[in-house]
């Protein structure tokens, strides 16, 4: 399976390994790297890309990496290696987009701001989280995991695959690429609804998918014709 790693595929899987190994030796990077609310003092512009390669724990990264390698060297050799990137990194942002876009609208059903601690310092803002402030909880605590771009190549696989036979160990037979992806894909809307203390993390699943989607759209790349 590794001997056959498309070139961007690589780059990536030892990219993500560099950051995780990294931020295991230099705990400081878990201050700068992963992607605060923009209001945050945290918040630094090239977040937005670096989350993407951070990662919680070792369980976190296996499962994200583990579904890059088995899906992701399809997708790059349809769309070629620099397309491929483009949709990969557009999808991850796509996930952060939709994060804080509904980080900001729970914010302002229960403040009446998008930004409510707009000023405040790190410190106070810290100090504030500490006492559990719902707002403060949510300036202070990041998003990070390739998650979204992730499902940004799922939702590509189903896309142009969508009748390859997957079988997994928790599913005794095989099923159709759509049904399955699609089915993880309506399991996150679904907890995202019914898990509102969860939801952002879901959505922003969801986001991954639903731009890698509009991407595939927007480039015109014929559905199911593999």
């Amino acid at each position: 399976m590794f001997q056959q790693l498309t070139p961007v595929i690589k780059n990536l899987l030892i990219v993500n390994i560099i950051f995780f190994l990294g931020s295991q030796f230099v705990p400081i990077a878990d201050a700068y790297l992963p992607v605060y609310y923009p209001d945050s003092p945290f918040f630094k512009i090239w977040q937005v890309i670096t989350h993407m390669f951070m990662h919680a724990d070792l369980g976190h990264i296996f499962f994200n990496m583990f579904s890059l390698v088995m899906f992701g060297p399809m997708i790059e050799h349809v769309l070629g290696p620099k397309r491929f990137l483009n949709f990969y990194l557009i999808s991850g942002i796509g996930a952060w987009f939709l994060y804080t876009a509904v980080n900001g609208i729970q914010l302002y059903q229960a403040t009446g701001s998008f930004f409510p601690l707009h000023g405040m310092s790190g410190n106070e803002i810290l100090s504030l989280s500490n006492t559990g402030n719902y707002e403060a909880l949510t300036y202070r605590i990041p998003m990070l995991g390739a998650s979204g771009a992730v499902y940004g190549v799922l939702l590509a696989f189903a896309y142009l695959f969508p009748n390859i036979p997957l079988q997994f160990l928790f599913i005794p037979v095989p099923v159709k690429a759509k049904y399955m992806i699609g089915g993880f894909i309506l399991i996150e809307i679904y907890m995202s609804l019914s898990r509102p203390g969860d939801s952002v993390a879901h959505l922003a699943h969801v986001g991954g998918a639903l731009f890698g989607y509009l991407l595939l759209k927007f480039w015109k790349v014929r559905k199911g014709i593999y």
